[in-house]
């Protein structure tokens, strides 16, 4: 079953969200993110979103790659101009996930986020999110997209062998099937509104609601800092600035920008 069988116009006409979100529909592409790029530096307009039955390319954090299948998953890209400072940009991941949380339960699914990117569902991964941008401009809005990728009804035979371990959908966890057009007007109503909010100063209130979902705070991680050493401690959760805080064994408390972030003792 294809996204136009799976309802994406009606559901997208139904919640109203048609007039402020063109939609261009692939059967395949490569990767959402790589085509929203393309279309916002060609002047497409902020709202529009790239949506596509299955990936050939698709990618996700620190060049990994991410299995899209046809007819399972809900792959979109979502081209936004953002007026936020420079340094402030990767506050739109963490938004991104706390709205995608929140669209889930309205569906009666209650996940969770794995900093920065990831939504995790009994511990595994059912999602991810990927913003890039493109030219950031200090005075101007800047060119962002927002990738997200959702493991809707992909059943378990259909991830690697290697990720079956780590990886569910929410058919796998809920045992039903989801419709998908409807999860991904859930999920723009919700990332409207979150957006929304963060342009206008609302990050601490994004960022009280994001703490009360993570799933890693507490938990003993392994970080693989930019210079290729690895720190193990306990995740302290992000600061007010959204950044991840952990403390190692002798003490030190290191803020992570970026890098890999794993569970201790697995890979």
């Amino acid at each position: 079953m294809d996204l136009v069988t799976d309802k994406i116009w009606q559901e997208m006409s139904d919640k109203g969200l048609l007039a402020d979100h063109p939609v261009r529909y692939f059967a395949e592409i490569e990767s959402t993110n790589s085509e929203a790029l393309r279309l916002g530096r060609e002047g497409a307009v902020a709202g529009t979103i790239v949506v596509a039955d299955c990936q050939s390319k698709g990618r996700g954090r620190l060049g990994r790659f991410w299995v899209s299948p046809a007819g399972t998953g809900l792959y979109f890209s979502m081209i936004m101009r953002s007026a936020l400072l420079p340094q402030y940009l990767s506050r739109i991941t963490l938004a991104a996930g706390l709205a995608i949380c929140q669209a889930l339960e309205e569906v009666g699914v209650f996940s969770q986020i794995k900093w920065p990117n990831d939504l995790l569902l009994g511990g595994k991964k059912i999602g991810g999110i990927l913003t890039e941008t493109g030219e950031i401009r200090a005075e101007t809005n800047t060119l962002v997209v927002l990738g997200i990728g959702l493991n809707v009804n992909t059943p378990s035979e259909l991830f690697p062998v290697e990720l079956r371990s780590k990886a569910t959908s929410l058919r796998v966890h809920e045992a039903q099937n989801f419709t998908r057009g409807d999860l991904l007007a859930i999920i723009v109503s919700h990332l409207d509104k979150t957006m929304l909010s963060l342009e206008h100063g609302g990050f601490s209130e994004i960022l009280a609601s994001w703490r009360q979902r993570d799933a890693m705070v507490g938990k003993e991680l392994s970080w693989l800092d930019p210079e290729g050493k690895v720190v193990t401690g306990i995740a302290l959760g992000p600061d007010d600035d959204g950044f991840l805080h952990i403390r190692d064994r002798g003490g030190q408390v290191h803020q992570v920008l970026s890098g890999d972030i794993n569970l201790a003792g697995s890979k």
